[in-house]
């Protein structure tokens, strides 16, 4: 009976190579055939899409290249009007050199929402790796031939993202205070990728929610094709954020230029399946029961992960983007350890903690407590901690005060009005699964205090938008955990 099987699910396999495929379903099938993902309809069809993209890149048209740069006596109100003119002019030319117009209008970008754990950046990371991999590289042994697409390409998670642009945008306004940056940005980003792939795309903040809605707008006139990953759909996001009504029509711009697909069938989260090896995460119940053994083990593993000695007895000072630095008390060559208190009590946030992760291998946090309503300032801090481990493929080890299917307490928030005057309430449910205002939170119990949630101290962001974005990112930081305890995580 199992041979009759196993000739059934070879010529199955044969029957489904024979069919024509793209090179992200090749890639997907030969990653089922070896037994590292189970095949999965939307994950499928999303496969297929993702070909049809990789196709049309074919005849994505050029980037053009402006030669007349803005320099330090330009004057500082006409710029963007010299960088319209030169688009045309440099368009116009490219029409009459190269034949521009018999390129296709640029392919339409995808943006893909659903749960977590459905296989999205899984399937985009498939896409990205085919596109500028010659044919035979690509399709390794199969029948298939697929056209190489030879184009420039980035791939980043969206936090990081938005810390470059931010960053562009200082360095040019050093120079060029009262200049639009925006337009020179999008030219730059368009010159060094024709191709974007975003992991994670979220907005939460105002700033960025108006820098991106000019910025896609002129990366679309740059011929730049743009694929994001979300948890969320593009209706909801933004959501309840401060003056959102001005970020709507980046919203519409979204659903009628970008193909709008949708995982939210696949209610598997696939990351949990992982195996963890037990040498990522610890917990112990001292503080329950006063049990000194094992709160001791879990010390002399910490101590054996961390290995060797720290170099030196002074802190080392990791520097951050904007001329900040992080310090760090207790390292060596490979391995930073930390108290939670360090990281998630302070005001750090996503630049803090992508400069760790280019710094170490592996970071070790102590002391990390079970994170529910009463901790929202820190939780979202060490959710952004465990997206930049989780991008970088930096080792997280942490010691916890409870198991991880307890450490994120599920909560739901929602406004309430009384006598006019509205109030976010933060209730927990249990278990498991940017810069324009002050919010102060009020739980049931009548406790209010400031919630700083961008992790700047006397900044918020607005009250029910942030609260329900966290509650969202709990099940996301859960997930990602199981998958970052696997033995074979991390870089080497």
């Amino acid at each position: 009976m199992k041979t009759v099987m196993k000739n059934m699910a070879a010529q199955h396999r044969v029957a489904r190579r024979s069919l024509p495929t793209g090179p992200v379903t090749a890639a997907y099938e030969r990653k089922v055939d070896a037994g590292e993902v189970r095949r999965d309809d939307a994950q499928v069809a999303l496969a297929a899409k993702l070909d049809a993209l990789h196709e049309s890149l074919t005849s994505l048209p050029p980037v053009p290249v402006r030669t007349d740069r803005p320099t330090e006596s330009s004057s500082t109100s006409s710029s963007p009007l010299l960088l319209t003119r030169s688009l045309a002019s440099v368009q116009s030319f490219l029409r009459k050199k190269f034949h521009l117009w018999s390129f296709a209008p640029p392919p339409r970008g995808m943006y893909i929402h659903g749960p977590v754990g459905a296989g999205k950046s899984f399937l985009m990371d498939l896409f990205y790796a085919s596109v500028n991999v010659p044919d035979d590289s690509c399709c390794n042994n199969d029948s298939h031939s697929f056209k190489h697409v030879k184009i420039t390409k980035r791939r980043v998670h969206f936090h990081e993202f938005m810390l470059d642009v931010h960053h562009r945008i200082f360095v040019y306004k050093q120079k060029h205070p009262r200049d639009d940056a925006i337009p020179i940005i999008a030219q730059q980003l368009a010159q060094e990728a024709q191709l974007l792939c975003f992991d994670e795309f979220q907005v939460t903040d105002v700033a960025d929610a108006m820098i991106l809605k000019r910025l896609f707008l002129l990366l679309l006139d740059w011929n730049v094709v743009v694929v994001a990953t979300s948890n969320r759909s593009p209706d909801a996001l933004y959501e309840g954020g401060i003056n959102r009504s001005l970020f709507l029509p980046f919203i519409d711009m979204l659903k009628h230029t970008f193909d709008i697909i949708s995982m939210e069938d696949s209610a598997k989260d696939y990351r949990l399946e992982t195996r963890a090896d037990g040498q990522s995460y610890f917990w112990s119940n001292k503080d329950v029961h006063g049990d000194n053994n094992s709160d001791n083990n879990m010390q002399a593993q910490l101590k054996e992960i961390f290995g060797g000695t720290a170099s030196g007895t002074e802190a080392e000072a990791i520097h951050v983007p904007f001329g900040r630095t992080v310090q760090v008390a207790r390292l060596n060559d490979r391995c930073a350890w930390f108290d939670f208190s360090e990281l998630c009590y302070q005001p750090l946030g996503a630049a803090d903690y992508i400069s760790l992760c280019d710094r170490f291998q592996v970071l070790i946090m102590d002391r990390v407590p079970q994170l529910d309503a009463n901790h929202l300032d820190e939780a979202r801090r060490f959710v952004t901690l465990i997206d930049v481990c989780y991008e970088s493929r930096t080792r997280l080890v942490l010691a916890a005060k409870v198991p991880l299917d307890e450490l994120f307490v599920e909560f739901e928030a929602q406004v309430e009005s009384s006598d006019g005057n509205e109030e976010l309430f933060v209730s927990e449910k249990g278990g498991n699964s940017s810069s324009f205002a002050t919010t102060m939170i009020r739980t049931k119990e009548g406790e209010e205090f400031e919630w700083s949630a961008t992790g700047r101290s006397g900044v918020s962001l607005a009250q029910l938008s942030a609260a329900n974005d966290l509650a969202f990112s709990f099940r996301r930081a859960a997930s990602r955990l199981v998958e970052m305890g696997g033995k074979e995580w991390g870089r080497q």
